[in-house]
């Protein structure tokens, strides 16, 4: 803009005389901003500016003005802007395409309209800007006394809104809810909730993404706590009423200044017990250009903010859907390796070795797969389902009878290794199965199957990040077929080793002879760890420890540890009599532990000390929290006391839950780091209505998970852990909290 423009446009600022632009390719003012103004209720007035594109209005020098008698007007709420740097105005708010202003009223003297004066500042996005713009509106009034009088039910309606539900009476969603949107800077949007009174929104119904947004994202961004309230739809739930505001930080790899659409989706209610449908609102903004200096700073800081599930949802939120799927199939890979898997393999291998030295590669193999494919099927059925409903069927399938079912099925199995009896179907079934065998050759391999999808529901993995970030995935987008799709390839990815056992099983299988008699009790002895695996679940630790050490003493007498070896025998005889030995000495250890009061069957001489009573090592001491209830209380005093808090979403029947006792929680200079939290404990074991709802609170599937709260009495997410840490990973955790 020219020098000669400004100042022509300063005079006629001074004098309020212009209706027209020097620019002849402008628009009118008339026509470029379109003004408009309503009563919204008795006490509430809504401005209104439809902009054309390239054009703004700015909220400098914006002021409204009754010219009508005995009405007051009080100060305009505006949604947040775009913040620009005017060379000769300084920083400026400006609004694009549409703003609405609301302004309280005062109407004493009951009158049925009234005069509105309003002044306010364009501009051309070209750098061309109007004189101020002024006008005067007529409007007509919500007259409250008026309409009470003549209607007497309505005030007595009024009173009893809770009781009287009208869905006439009810806002539009756009008037109830209003949306606003706004770039803060090169890296940052703004998002405003403005929530009219009697209103509602739930804290859990929010999601935010970008389209059409070239090399932009968004990253993690906290929603602020709101009111708790227990809803008889969604549970345990927060709400919002009056405003919501917060910042959504953007990750640049652009940094040219372009144009982006953000998409908001939120739900709310009104509190007479009304619920909208879902809202979706699209908001397009313009981002400035970035410097790569400020990009590159704002993605560093955005990238350590991610926790790992959230790391792995927004993966799925931008990936491909082919791309998705072959990082599952690798976080199945990887899932595999932790204890929680090893159980399936003597499963597996106890289905094989039952059918016997006949078995050809291709039968072992497909045992296998359909072992898996079950197994697979059921992680996705299983997590769909958590995702889309809130329940986490592998917890159910964690009640004691349900344990002790399995654990004497395996035991029963076990036996019949051991060649005490012969399990076998009746002859008329035993014909049908050989008959169809003869014409599908598949005879056991639904057997497989169905122990395959059970296997996976009793001993599956505990909630690792991949998992968890899935059925977060879900429950936000309701996408069930991307992320079940993505659950039965990491299902997949986890059955990996087993179908190379499978595939190997004719080449380690021994063939006819005492050979197969030997393996067959191996595998005996093998279920029978998974049944007392199973029951340490649910029994006390001294017990299971107990048990244990039974499992590894019977077994040696059957291997001759405590018989002399026959002259001249052989290598293989000798080497199973020093396995004897082993399992008997170790078995020995464990039952002197128990007699010291350990529970640990990895240290069962903890603490012992050579002429002296045995010292107990020192274990955290966490505080238990068994409702909601009782955790707000505890963080609020430990905020009180400015201490950070430690929360342990734990199980009995969680193995990674235990890994992280046995082994993190012990380590000395966790203990040192942890010295400043006040530590809490939420045992989820039950599954009970508590226990759920504090799952649901924080939107966990189940254990194992580990939060962190500031004196500030707020989670911080970005440090949430989920499934197993070892001591190096979780110290590294503990540092980057923030006190």
């Amino acid at each position: 803009m020219s020098f000669l423009k400004i100042i022509i446009f300063c005079w006629l600022g001074l004098f309020g005389q212009a209706t027209f632009a020097i620019d002849d390719g402008l628009l009118p003012p008339a026509q470029a901003f379109k003004l408009s103004a309503q009563a919204l209720s008795a006490g509430q007035l809504q401005v209104s500016w439809e902009i054309a594109e390239g054009y703004s209005v700015y909220r400098n020098n914006m002021r409204v003005q009754a010219k009508t008698d005995n009405i007051q007007l009080g100060d305009i709420s505006a949604p947040d802007g775009i913040i620009k740097h005017d060379e000769f105005l300084g920083d400026v708010v400006h609004y694009h395409n549409k703003l609405q202003v609301l302004v309280p009223i005062k109407n004493p003297a009951h009158a049925e309209t009234m005069k509105l004066f309003v002044q306010y500042q364009a501009c051309a996005d070209r750098g061309v800007c109007y004189p101020p713009q002024k006008q005067t509106l007529d409007i007509k009034l919500v007259n409250a006394a008026a309409e009470a009088k003549a209607n007497p039910l309505a005030q007595l309606a009024k009173r009893f809104s809770g009781f009287i539900q009208s869905p006439d009476e009810l806002l539009p969603p756009n008037r109830a809810f209003g949306f606003f949107a706004s770039v803060k800077d090169a890296n940052t949007l703004r998002v405003n909730w403005k929530i009219s009174d009697g209103y509602y929104l739930y804290r859990e119904k929010f999601q935010l993404a970008l389209t059409q947004a070239d090399g932009i994202q968004l990253g993690a961004y906290t929603i602020p706590n709101g009111t708790p309230k227990h809803d008889e739809a969604f549970g345990q739930v927060e709400i919002f009423h009056n405003e919501l505001a917060f910042d959504l930080p953007l990750v640049r790899t652009n940094t040219a200044a372009q144009t982006v659409t953000l998409e908001a989706k939120y739900q709310g209610c009104a509190d007479r017990g009304v619920c909208y449908p879902p809202m979706n609102k699209l908001v397009t903004l313009d981002l400035p250009a970035a410097s790569p200096l400020s990009a590159s700073s704002a993605n560093a800081q955005a990238a350590p903010a991610l926790s790992e599930q959230d790391a792995i949802v927004q993966s799925l939120h931008k990936d491909s859907a082919f791309m998705t799927l072959l990082s599952f199939f690798g976080f199945g890979l990887l899932l595999a390796f932790t204890p929680c898997i090893f159980p399936m393999i003597p499963i597996l291998s106890g289905i094989i070795v039952g059918h016997g030295h006949r078995i050809s590669t291709l039968r072992a193999f497909l045992l296998s797969l359909s072992y898996v494919l079950a197994s697979a099927a059921m992680y996705m059925v299983f997590g769909v389902l958590a995702a889309l409903f809130g329940h986490n069927l592998q917890a159910t399938f964690q009640q004691p009878w349900i344990i002790v079912l399995f654990s004497a099925i395996f035991v029963v199995l076990s036996l019949s290794m051991f060649g005490f009896y012969h399990l076998e179907l009746p002859k008329s079934f035993q014909v049908q199965l050989h008959n169809s065998s003869e014409r599908h050759r598949d005879g056991s391999l639904w057997g497989a199957a169905i122990m395959g999808a059970l296997s996976s529901l009793i001993v599956g993995p505990c909630v690792a990040a991949p998992l968890a970030g899935a059925l977060i995935f879900i429950s936000q987008t309701g996408d069930a077929l991307l992320g079940g799709a993505a659950l039965f390839f990491m299902g997949l990815g986890m059955g990996v080793p087993l179908l190379a056992l499978g595939a190997s099983a004719r080449h380690l299988l021994p063939r006819a002879g005492d050979w197969l008699n030997t393996t067959k009790v191996v595998f005996g002895v093998i279920m029978l760890a998974v049944a007392v695996w199973m029951l340490g679940r649910i029994l006390p630790a001294e017990i299971s420890m107990a048990l244990w050490a039974m499992l590894l003493v019977l077994p040696s007498v059957y291997l001759n540890a405590l018989e002399p070896l026959p002259p001249h025998c052989s290598g293989w005889r000798k080497l199973w009599k020093g396995l004897g030995l082993m399992m008997l000495a170790y078995g020995v250890l464990l039952l002197v532990g128990v007699g010291m009061g350990n529970s640990n069957p990895l240290k069962p001489l903890q603490g012992f000390a050579v002429g002296s009573a045995p010292v107990a090592e020192g274990a955290l001491k966490f505080i238990r929290v068994a409702s909601l209830a009782e955790l707000d209380a505890k963080v609020a005093a430990a905020a009180a006391n400015h201490q950070p808090v430690m929360l342990d979403f734990y199980a009995d029947w969680c193995i990674s839950c235990k890994e992280m006792e046995a082994y993190t929680f012990t380590d000395a200079r966790v203990k040192q780091s942890l010295a400043r939290f006040v530590l809490l404990q939420a045992d989820v074991t039950a599954n009970n209505t508590d226990d759920q709802a504090l799952l649901a609170k924080y939107k966990l599937i189940g254990p194992p998970a580990i939060l962190f709260f500031g004196a500030d009495r707020q989670e911080q997410a970005q440090q949430r852990v989920v499934g197993y840490q070892d001591a190096e990973t979780f110290i590294k955790t503990l540092e980057r909290i923030k006190l």
